[in-house]
């Protein structure tokens, strides 16, 4: 007799392994963290791709062959190497970024899993290592045929996360705008966004000493390996402290779950009740900043038709994402009053590594990328490279004051982003997806994706900005690369 039925159990829970494995890769890697294009992450990457090849090798071998002999040594000795490689990984992981809850819950239980599936395999190893050395070709049926699907997959994801962690040691150094300038205290909110990351890297890199008002200390000290000083609430910071600026990046992402009363009133609180409460706290404290950087966004000038041409003097629009914007930059205005210098920086559609970009390409990515309703609608973008320019220029620059918007000077229609992105990334550009079926899904929140406004940089042009990606082909050739 070759085979126990212990053997049947373990395929089964290698099966289980594997798409749990694929769920945790699909969903927590690439949407939630976004881990190819992180620099943090490049060791993690190149950690996952030897043990995604490793699992891909054990998958077809267990699919399609019996080990005897001799040959029961050398799977035993590739399970160990992966067990090996799992705790690292633990390691790793725990080093570079927190884990979100579900993500631990997850690898929890595929390492109970794994266990489980490696002791019922070594039982049957056990007998086939009495018989002559031999590979004999198993016959699984439709177990096989999974296995070697899920094989194959595993393989692709481990190329693709070697390919990712090659990338990021080759990606091309980021000038640091803030090394240049003077000594700074800032007090920062949203430091643990997209915006805000790359933000409070480049200021600690430069030498600046930023405070971060956040909700969860922990994972910033992940983020910034502990080298920034944090705080949950204003209350905690002295009367005499100092600061030399204000930079006010809080918010919730706006494309998410329907705009529901209750998530419109999450998306006003975290943006207006963290300025609020700012200007509170700015009103109690004994030495005030001299500089406030506001965050707000080109939401503000509502729907607009594709031919109208705005900017910093053009009047706001209706519908709620105007109504957010108008009340986050009211909320703000009490700082001026005070005697502060106030640059408000209304942000078109950022583009990085993260943020709303990789949504965008994904489909793309699969062949599978095409317009969004009838493609006219503008969308108005800016590198986040450029926005860090522009907070670096906003610190030092006196002369900035009032409303600029942060958008590229080359505004582009969504029909003309699908078909750029199809030849930068070499895909096909056919499937283009009908308004009616978006706006009935996502309700007011379609039109993120379905309307837009041709939005104009016209103060920083006018005061001499210079754009490092003006042109969106350039842009997503560097965010891509």
């Amino acid at each position: 007799m070759n085979t126990l039925p212990a053997l049947d159990w373990a395929i089964a829970l290698l099966i289980a392994q594997g798409l749990m494995g694929a769920l945790d890769t699909l969903y927590h890697h690439e949407l939630h963290q976004d881990l190819p294009h992180q620099p943090r992450a490049r060791r993690e990457l190149a950690l996952h791709a030897a043990r995604a090849l490793l699992y891909g090798l054990l998958f077809a071998g267990i699919a399609n062959f019996q080990f005897h002999g001799a040959w029961t040594g050398v799977i035993a000795g590739l399970v160990l190497v992966e067990v090996l490689l799992t705790l690292w990984d633990f390691v790793i992981e725990d080093g570079s970024r927190k884990l979100p809850a579900s993500e631990r819950v997850l690898h929890t239980v595929l390492a109970i899993n794994g266990g489980a599936l490696f002791g019922l395999y070594a039982l049957q190893l056990a007998q086939w290592a009495a018989l002559p050395t031999a590979l004999v070709i198993a016959d699984l049926g439709w177990r096989g045929w999974l296995l070697d699907l899920l094989a194959a997959g595993v393989i692709l994801s481990g190329l693709r996360d070697a390919l990712a962690a090659r990338r990021l040691a080759r990606r091309r150094p980021v000038d640091n705008p803030f090394a240049g300038l003077p000594h700074q205290r800032l007090l920062v909110t949203g430091g643990t966004g997209f915006i805000g990351e790359a933000l409070v890297g480049q200021l600690l890199e430069a030498g600046h000493a930023p405070t971060l008002l956040v909700r969860d200390p922990l994972r910033a000290a992940y983020q910034f390996q502990g080298r920034v000083r944090c705080i949950t609430a204003l209350s905690q910071l002295d009367a005499e402290e100092r600061f030399d600026a204000v930079i006010n990046l809080a918010g919730a992402p706006v494309l998410g779950p329907r705009w529901s009363p209750r998530r419109q009133a999450q998306l006003l609180a975290s943006r207006v009740g963290v300025t609020e409460a700012l200007v509170q706290w700015l009103g109690r404290t004994r030495v005030k900043p001299t500089t406030w950087i506001q965050a707000s966004a080109i939401g503000y000038y509502g729907v607009r038709d594709p031919g109208e041409r705005l900017d910093e003097a053009s009047a706001a629009g209706g519908g709620f994402m105007s109504a957010l914007c108008r009340q986050w930059e009211a909320s703000a205005a009490p700082a001026q009053a005070m005697g502060l210098r106030s640059v408000v920086l209304r942000l078109g559609v950022v583009f990085g590594p993260g943020g709303a970009l990789p949504p965008l390409l994904l489909p793309h990515h699969f062949g599978l990328g095409g317009r969004l309703g009838d493609g006219r609608q503008v969308m108005s973008w800016i590198h986040r490279e450029d926005v860090l320019r522009l907070i670096a220029r906003s610190l030092h620059e006196t002369s900035m004051q009032g409303i600029y918007n942060a958008v590229a000077p080359e505004p582009i229609s969504q029909a003309e982003f699908a078909r750029c992105v199809g030849r930068v990334l070499r895909r096909p550009v056919w499937l283009h997806l009908p308004a009616a079926p978006l706006r009935w899904a996502a309700g007011e929140m379609a039109q993120l994706l379905l309307d837009g406004q041709c939005v104009l940089p016209q103060r920083l042009q006018q005061q001499g900005f210079k754009f490092r990606f003006a042109r969106l082909e350039p842009a997503l050739r560097d965010l891509t690369a």
